[in-house]
């Protein structure tokens, strides 16, 4: 599973020209499930991004996660993030899961999301969004698990 983070000001979903989720201070992040992802990865992650440790503290370092800071979190469904750009001109989609379960873990992981933080808002899986964001830094980060 993959989570391209980053950090907002605040950041915002529509569609059809219609705000569905937006969040202030925190973390915007792009979700991307591939074949082999299963709801351990799907916690794997959540944890990680929960806890990466990339807003600052009192000295300016990268010390604080979200839940220190208290921040919100927006997750976005992006299935191109699974793409194989290793070869010719065109992503390849092979390694994306199928949507049925892309939707079915994207679900679990906002569930879970949800239990864990206040805060969480979400982009709607197969849909056409546009996400607006200010990213504060810019600070923008790709984990993978």
């Amino acid at each position: 599973m993959i989570g391209l983070l980053q950090r907002v000001l605040n950041a915002s979903v529509s569609i059809d020209d219609q705000c569905v989720a937006a969040i202030s201070t925190g973390l915007l992040a792009l979700i991307g499930v591939e074949q082999q992802d299963t709801e351990a990865s799907a916690d794997k992650l959540l944890d990680k991004m929960i806890r990466y440790r990339i807003f600052a503290d009192e000295r300016d370092r990268m010390n604080r996660a979200l839940l220190d800071v208290k921040g919100e979190l927006l997750l976005v469904p992006q299935f191109t993030l699974a793409a194989n750009t290793r070869s010719g001109l065109r992503p390849d989609f092979s390694e994306a899961a199928e949507p049925t379960k892309g939707k079915r873990l994207f679900e679990y992981l906002l569930a879970r999301a949800r239990e864990k933080l206040e805060g969480v808002e979400s982009g709607r899986f197969g849909a056409d969004m546009q996400v607006s964001l200010i990213n504060d830094g810019p600070a923008t980060f790709w984990l993978k698990v």
